[in-house]
């Protein structure tokens, strides 16, 4: 039972291919956020043009496509033990955090309420708080790190519920940052009573973005 936490993790993380250590390199949650990260600096570095943004964009998409299919696929495993089941979950919740800037940014780069500049920023506070949430998944690979396989179960235990609490923290955070960014939109369009072109383009949801 002392390794059997341990080896049921590594087997959520590995589940999704064959279980070889080059192949885990090749589907590392962190890497896939980390090269989200990096075309996302590419639209706060080079985007001074709303065409400039939708073409750097592009590349931020392709990034996160490419990554879903692992992230679907992680989705999938089940019949988890309690602190597995914490680990795909922490896991999970950086693609959500992927997935809820991509999908709003795009939208909000079809938004006339926002300027190039602007897009520009919102990108960068996207990036920085994914960024942050990826250097988490770094501390929860520290559980299967050669160097670590001394640690008890307790300990492994506690750095997942760390990881878990702080990513959760910061997917609240995202959540909370778009609809801040809409609800800029919203009340731009209200002056121009154009109110519905953006609730049509990001649509209710039963959320309140003002």
């Amino acid at each position: 039972m002392k390794k059997g936490i341990f080896m049921v993790i590594v087997a959520v993380l590995l589940a999704i291919s064959p279980a070889t250590k080059a192949q885990w390199i090749v589907t590392d949650p962190a890497n896939l956020a980390s090269g989200i990260i990096n075309s996302a600096n590419e639209i706060v570095q080079t985007s001074s043009t709303v065409s400039n943004v939708i073409k750097n964009f592009k590349e931020v998409k392709k990034v996160y496509e490419q990554g879903k299919e692992y992230y679907d696929a992680l989705k999938a495993v089940n019949d988890l033990v309690k602190d597995a089941r914490k680990v795909q979950q922490t896991v999970l919740m950086v693609g959500d955090i992927s997935d809820m800037y991509v999908s709003n940014f795009e939208k909000m780069m079809n938004d006339p309420n926002f300027s190039a500049e602007e897009l520009s920023a919102i990108a960068f506070g996207y990036s920085q708080l994914l960024n942050e949430s990826a250097n988490l998944l770094s501390d929860l690979q520290q559980i299967i790190n050669s160097s670590s396989l001394s640690m008890n179960d307790k300990e492994r235990i506690d750095i997942i519920d760390k990881v878990y609490a702080e990513v959760q923290e910061y997917y609240n955070l995202v959540r909370y940052y778009t609809n801040k960014n809409i609800s800029v939109s919203y009340l731009r369009a209200k002056k121009q009573n154009d109110t519905r072109r953006v609730l049509e383009l990001y649509g209710t949801s039963g959320q309140k973005y003002w």
